[in-house]
């Protein structure tokens, strides 16, 4: 009962934070499942370690303030946790501001117990969450081909992982396999790129675990799956970032100019890790004006 309880307790925390709760995947057709019945943990206040199935939390502007764009907030968290609150529901009621439409996924980890294939699951729930916004554009007054992403730290690992790989692996079939999930713009702040040498060993190791090969390191690496088909990218990351090292951000932008991708590159002196809607300095805290500014463009 006090299991239950505890479960309850964090639900309801999490669902009056948010608008409402959606399911992405339909009853039964959860892939890479081993069947175990998983409970929601929430840790530590803010962090989630593990879910029971992965879901977006939706924030919907006012209808006569409502622009046809909607952002997926992916947060981060090393791929060990989520930072839903402080990495998602902050960047959504922000971007309620500007009348944009957002939706918060709390994406199964690599770390949990009930997977088949870890490193998988985190692509498979954001794949499949682009899909089912898409398909259900017209009921949030969005347009189907306005959906982009924005991720934090490892969640702009995933975002980036969802910009460039092309293969569908969420196992959806009927009319869902003629929706795209390659999102139609993406912003990563402070993202984790490069899972070699400039790594965030954490992230790498909770994605492919602690013995990667290096052929798999470099398979996850993000810079190195970036085509011309690679969707418009705006990256922010902060020089003296100590835990994701501003590196990951160049290397990616590098890609994208070799390839000839729209988008830009912010890097601002401080900042460190802690890039958000609040931020230590006035010089930082304009990320958010540049990036409005940047959405008004990519997506008019």
């Amino acid at each position: 009962m006090k299991k239950s309880f505890l479960f309850f307790m964090i639900g309801v925390g999490i669902s009056l934070s948010a608008q409402r709760s959606i399911a992405i995947w339909p009853t039964g057709q959860m892939p890479n499942s081993e069947g175990l019945k998983l409970e929601t943990v929430e840790e530590k206040e803010g962090r989630i370690t593990q879910i029971r199935e992965a879901e977006l939390f939706a924030f919907l502007p006012a209808k006569e303030e409502r622009k046809s764009m909607a952002v997926i907030i992916i947060p981060g968290g090393g791929y060990g946790h989520l930072t839903y609150d402080l990495g998602g529901f902050s960047y959504a009621k922000w971007l309620n501001t500007l009348g944009i439409t957002a939706f918060v996924l709390n994406y199964r980890l690599p770390t949990s117990p009930d997977l088949v294939q870890r490193e998988l699951a985190p692509l498979q729930d954001i794949q499949a969450a682009v899909k089912r916004i898409r398909k259900d554009a017209l009921q949030y007054g969005i347009s189907p081909d306005k959906i982009g992403v924005l991720g934090t730290s490892a969640g702009g690992h995933l975002a980036a992982m969802v910009s460039n790989i092309s293969t569908d692996y969420t196992g959806l079939k009927g009319d869902w396999e003629n929706i795209s999930s390659i999102p139609d713009f993406a912003v990563l702040v402070s993202p984790v790129i490069d899972l070699g040498e400039f790594a965030h060993k954490g992230s790498r190791d909770h994605l492919l675990g602690e013995k990667a090969s290096p052929e798999k390191i470099a398979e996850y690496s993000m810079q190195n799956r970036v085509t011309a088909k690679t969707p418009p990218t705006l990256l922010i990351h902060a020089q003296n970032d100590n835990a994701v090292p501003v590196i990951n951000s160049i290397l990616y932008y590098e890609a994208m100019m070799k390839h000839k991708v729209k988008g830009a590159l912010l890097i601002f002196p401080e900042g460190e890790h802690n890039i958000g809607v609040s931020n230590k300095t006035g010089l930082t805290d304009h990320w958010k004006k540049l990036c409005a500014d940047w959405l008004d463009k990519v997506s008019p």
